[in-house]
C-alpha cells in the first residue's frame, strides 16, 4: 500500500512546462507531520484509542447532557473536541494522499477505509450536539455564564443555527452512517473518473488538467484542439457524469425535505452563517451587472483578438502582446512573499513556512487532483496546499490565493478544532485578499505603462472568473436542482441549462459550439459542495471593499493599524460572524449598496480599458504621415 513520503521530495517539470528551466524543482509536500505512511502503527493505535474514547463518551453522556451544569458541559465539549480532532487528523491524511494520486488503487482503498472507520466512530458522538440543541435557550444562556463554557459560546451559537433542521437521533445516525455509501461514494467515483481521464491532444495523451491549461495557450489552434478534446471525452462519459449529478441532486432534495430547508441553497447558507437574503442580494447584483461587466469586457476582448465572435476556448486566451512569460517557481515564491511582507511581515513569515517546511505540493502529474486547495488538517499540525503549477501568471495568483487560505488557517488554529473553521464566505475573503495584495504589488512595481495596462486587463479577467463565472455556476445549480425536483435529467437537458446560463453571463459575443454542452461535468464543486461557488464572488466583492479601506489607511499613514485589525479578523476563525468581523472596517454586507461597491471596482477597471480602446481608435482615425503611428497591436502591453 502506498506510503506517505518520509522526507521532502521535489519533481523536475518537463522542459515544456513553465515552472522554470529544465531541472528546476517543484516542491512536493511531506505528509509525515500527519503520519509516517499508511502502514504507520500510530494509525491503528489512534483508531483503537478514539474508538474506546468515543464509546466511553457515549456511555457517560448519552441522555445526560440536559442535566449538566456549565462547567460539566464545558468539560464534555472539550472531550468531544479532542475525539473529533483525532478523527480529523486521520481523515486529512487519507484525503491528502488520495488527492495526490486518485488513480492509485491503494490510495483510494485507504481513503475509503479511513472514511468508513471514522464514520463508525463518529456515530457514537452524534447524540451530543443533538442533545445540546434540545436544551432551552434560556437555560443554555444561563450556563454560558460559567467562564469554562463561555469559551465555547461561538460554537454553541452556530450549533443552534441548525436547530430547526435537526432530525431525530435515529435519523441523524442513519444519514451519518449512509454517507459513505451515498454522497461520499458518488464523490469518490467522480474524483477517480476525472483523474483517470486521458485526452488525445497534439499527438499525445494528456490529463484533463493539462488540457484545461491549454485553453490559455496563445495559439488559437491549440486552444481549439484542447477545447474540442475536452468536450469529446466528457461526452463519452456523459452517462456516468449525468448519473452522478442526478443522484447527488436527488439525495440532497430528500435530505433537504426531511430537514425542512426552504431552498436547495439554504443548507449551504446556514453552514456559512449567512442569511438567504444576503446571498440573494449578492446574486441579484451580479446578474444585473452582467451587461456592464462581462458582456462589455468580452466584446472588447473580441476586438483585441481581431475576432467577430469568441468561441468558448477563447475566454481565457492571452491578450495580443501578452507573451505570458514563464515564471519560475523561485520567482513566484519571491513575488508572493514580497507582496505579503509589504502588507505585514508577520503574514509573510507564516506564508514562508509553507515553502520552507514542505507544506506545498506543486507539480502537475497524472492522477493528481486538478485545480488547487488549502487543507487545514487539524489545529495541532498545520495546513497543506495543493496546486498544479505550470508557470503562468495565473498560477502565481493561485499560489497567492491558496497561501491566503493557509495563513488564515494557521492563525485561526488557536481557536481549537471546533471553532477554527471559518464559514466559506469569510474563508474566501482571506484568499482573495492575498491575491489582491500580490496583484497590487506587481502593478506598483511595474514601470512600463504598456505592461501595467496589460496587467490590469488580466486582473479584470481574473475578477470576472471569480465573480461572474461563479455566480453563473450558482445559477446553473439553482436551475438544475429545481428541474431535478420534477424528474431525472438527461445529459441534453443539463447541457441546455449550462449553455443558457453561459450565454446570459458571458454575453452575445460568444458562440458556444455544441462540444461545450458537457463542460459542466468537470466542475468538482457541483459534486463535492453544492452551492459552494457563490462564496468566491462573496469574497471578491468583499475584498474589493476591504482593499479600498486599506488604501485609505495607507493614505493616512495607518496601514499598520489596518494590517493588525486584518490579522485579528483572521485569528477569530469561526468565533465571530461576518457582521462583527467587518464592523471595525466600517463595512456592512447586509447593506444592498455594499455589493455594488465591490462590483464598481471591476466596472471601473473596464471603464479604463474602454478608454484605452477609444484613445487608440482616435489615434488610428486621425493618423497622418506627420503624426506618430498608433500601436502596432491593440493592448500590446
Amino acid at each position: 500500500m502506498k506510503t506517505a513520503p518520509s522526507r521532502t521530495r521535489t519533481s523536475a517539470p518537463p522542459d515544456d512546462l513553465a515552472g522554470g528551466s529544465p531541472g528546476t524543482a517543484l516542491p512536493e509536500w511531506n505528509l509525515t507531520d500527519l503520519y509516517a505512511g499508511t502502514e504507520d502503527k500510530a494509525i491503528a493505535a489512534d483508531f483503537a484509542r478514539l474508538s474506546a474514547e468515543a464509546a466511553a463518551f457515549e456511555a457517560e453522556y448519552r441522555g445526560q447532557v440536559a442535566g449538566l451544569d456549565g462547567a460539566a458541559l464545558a468539560a464534555a465539549i472539550a472531550r468531544y473536541e479532542a475525539i473529533q480532532h483525532g478523527l480529523g487528523l486521520l481523515h486529512a491524511f487519507a484525503q491528502l494522499l488520495f488527492s495526490a494520486d486518485a488513480t492509485f488503487a491503494a490510495a483510494g482503498q485507504f481513503f475509503q477505509t479511513i472514511t468508513e472507520r471514522a464514520t463508525a466512530i463518529g456515530t457514537h458522538l452524534l447524540f451530543f450536539a443533538l442533545e445540546i440543541n434540545r436544551i432551552d435557550d434560556a437555560a443554555l444562556d444561563a450556563r454560558t455564564a460559567d467562564p469554562a463554557l463561555a469559551r465555547y459560546a461561538p460554537w454553541l451559537r452556530d450549533l443552534r443555527v441548525l436547530r430547526p433542521h435537526q432530525l431525530s437521533d435515529d435519523l441523524e445516525k442513519l444519514l451519518h452512517e449512509k454517507d459513505v455509501t451515498g454522497h461520499g461514494a458518488w464523490a469518490r467515483l467522480f474524483d477517480e473518473t476525472i483523474a483517470g481521464l486521458r485526452l488525445p491532444v497534439g499527438g499525445e495523451e494528456i490529463t484533463l488538467a493539462a488540457a484545461l491549461n491549454r485553453l490559455s495557450d496563445p495559439d488559437r489552434a491549440v486552444r481549439e484542439t484542447a477545447g474540442r478534446a475536452i468536450g469529446a471525452v466528457l461526452l463519452r462519459h456523459a452517462k456516468l457524469f449525468t448519473l452522478v449529478t442526478n443522484t447527488i441532486a436527488k439525495d440532497k432534495e430528500i435530505e433537504d425535505g426531511w430537514r425542512h430547508y426552504e431552498t436547495p441553497a439554504s443548507s449551504r447558507n446556514r453552514a456559512n452563517m449567512v442569511e438567504d437574503a444576503v446571498v440573494d442580494a449578492l446574486v441579484a447584483a451580479v446578474i444585473r451587472a452582467y451587461p456592464r461587466l462581462s458582456h462589455r469586457y468580452y466584446a472588447l476582448k473580441a476586438r483585441w483578438l481581431g475576432l467577430d465572435r469568441l468561441e468558448h476556448w477563447d475566454r481565457n486566451a492571452p491578450l495580443p502582446g501578452d507573451a505570458d512569460r514563464p515564471i519560475r517557481w523561485d520567482a513566484a515564491r519571491s513575488l508572493v512573499l514580497g507582496a505579503y511582507a509589504g502588507f505585514s511581515p508577520d503574514m509573510a513569515e507564516i506564508a514562508a513556512r509553507f515553502f520552507d517546511r514542505a507544506w506545498i505540493d506543486a507539480p502537475p502529474r497524472p492522477g493528481k487532483s486538478g485545480g488547487a486547495f488549502a487543507h487545514p488538517t487539524v489545529p495541532s499540525v498545520h495546513p497543506y496546499i495543493l496546486l498544479n503549477y505550470h508557470g503562468r501568471a495565473r498560477d502565481v495568483m493561485t499560489l497567492a490565493h491558496e497561501l491566503g487560505h493557509g495563513v488564515h488557517q494557521v492563525l485561526a488554529a488557536e481557536q481549537g478544532y471546533l471553532m477554527a473553521q471559518t464559514p466559506l464566505t469569510l474563508a474566501e475573503t482571506a484568499s482573495v485578499f492575498g491575491e489582491m495584495l500580490t496583484f497590487r504589488a506587481l502593478l506598483d512595481a511595474e514601470t512600463d505603462p504598456a505592461r501595467r495596462r496589460l496587467m490590469l486587463a488580466q486582473k479584470v479577467e481574473d475578477m470576472l472568473n471569480t465573480v461572474v463565472r461563479q455566480i453563473a455556476f450558482y445559477q446553473f445549480e439553482q436551475r438544475l436542482h429545481a428541474r431535478r425536483r420534477e424528474s431525472e435529467l438527461l445529459p441534453e437537458e443539463i447541457g441546455a441549462i449550462w449553455l443558457g446560463v453561459q450565454r446570459e453571463s458571458l454575453g452575445p459575443v460568444f458562440n458556444f459550439s455544441d462540444d461545450y454542452r458537457m463542460f459542466w461535468a468537470y466542475v468538482p464543486h457541483f459534486v463535492h459542495s453544492p452551492f459552494y461557488v457563490y462564496a468566491y464572488a462573496f469574497g471578491d466583492c468583499l475584498v474589493n471593499a476591504l482593499y479600498a479601506v486599506y488604501q485609505g489607511a495607507q493614505a493616512r499613514g495607518r496601514a499598520g493599524d489596518f494590517a493588525a485589525r486584518y490579522l485579528d479578523m483572521l485569528r477569530a476563525g469561526g468565533t465571530r460572524r461576518h457582521g462583527d468581523l467587518l464592523a471595525p472596517f466600517g463595512l456592512d454586507a447586509s447593506d444592498p449598496a455594499f455589493w455594488q461597491r465591490g462590483l464598481g471596482v471591476i466596472e471601473g477597471f473596464i471603464d479604463e480599458l474602454e478608454q484605452i480602446q477609444a484613445d487608440w481608435n482616435r489615434a488610428s482615425d486621425t493618423n497622418s504621415p506627420d503624426s506618430p503611428a498608433p500601436p502596432r497591436k491593440i493592448l500590446e502591453y
